[in-house]
């Protein structure tokens, strides 16, 4: 990697959370997605891989901070093994939360916590393949079983978006007839328990850890609730730095970021400044 400028943020509040972070990194935490954020979106999601530039950026980023923690809506373990997160010198203490928080892997156990999934996760899963086929958006769409939740993607459909429209209201349905809700994300759908999200899991998380600042990256509608939780926060005192991974399908996020980056070569820049920045 060429050596990057450390980016500024285009809001104040977000000046105040870096300053925070590079004064006094070792209380810092850095928090990031991971599809769309490490890893570049892709048609398959099983094909996702972090990018080539970002365990290095990490590991060399990581031993000079509080804490790094990779927050996903994937299973903890599948975010290890498609990020290569494992056994890497310099990430002996990254944390992965998995399933919006649901789960946790600590890379100093190699060890994956979790309750008992949903009920409603499988009840779900034996009638959507009959709810798809009545909407008409069967052809295309892809459905992905991530043991906690179900993601039903849209992106190879022959017009993604409008299959997305259509499904919205008839798993919304599904859903809650079950005592799950929907996610909508970039051309996705996830059907999944309530009350874990990604915001809940960032703010408990940076109370575990006693963070005085925390840095987060995400991408995509998911990342929302972390960016709440960021905004929450620093309203309380806690300085922090939103980082949206640069990208034209979810401007409302871009929007809210203090900093936008251009995807997950971005993010890996980013990160390889803030390394070199502190030393």
């Amino acid at each position: 990697m060429g050596s990057h400028p450390l980016p500024e943020p285009v809001t104040a509040a977000g000046r105040d959370g870096l300053a925070h972070l590079l004064a006094r990194p070792e209380r810092a935490v850095v928090a990031l997605d991971f599809d769309g954020t490490l890893a570049q979106i892709v048609p398959d999601p099983e094909q996702a891989r972090a990018h080539p530039g970002a365990v290095p950026a990490l590991a060399r980023l990581a031993p000079r901070l509080g804490s790094v923690a990779v927050i996903t809506g994937r299973a903890a373990g599948v975010a290890v093994r498609y990020g290569g997160f494992a056994g890497v010198a310099g990430l002996e203490h990254l944390v992965v939360l998995g399933h919006y928080g649901a789960e946790r892997w600590d890379a100093v156990t190699g060890t994956v916590h979790a309750p008992a999934p949903h009920p409603g996760v499988a009840a779900v899963q034996a009638e959507l393949p009959g709810v798809l086929d009545e909407s008409g958006a069967w052809q295309g769409t892809w459905v992905e079983d991530k043991g906690r939740a179900i993601a039903v993607h849209t992106r190879r459909a022959a017009d993604p978006q409008a299959a997305f429209d259509a499904l919205r209201e008839p798993l919304a349905a599904l859903a809650a007839r079950h005592g799950l809700i929907v996610e909508p994300g970039r051309l996705v759908l996830e059907l999944r328990p309530p009350g874990m999200d990604k915001g809940v899991a960032l703010a408990e998380y940076v109370r575990e850890v006693d963070a005085s600042c925390v840095l987060y990256a995400g991408d995509d509608l998911g990342d929302l609730a972390a960016f709440a939780a960021v905004e929450k926060l620093r309203s309380e005192g806690v300085p922090g730095t939103l980082v949206c991974s640069g990208s034209a399908e979810v401007a409302v996020l871009a929007e809210r970021a203090d900093l936008v980056v251009d995807g997950p070569a971005g993010v890996v820049e980013l990160l390889t400044a803030l390394a070199a920045k502190l030393g």
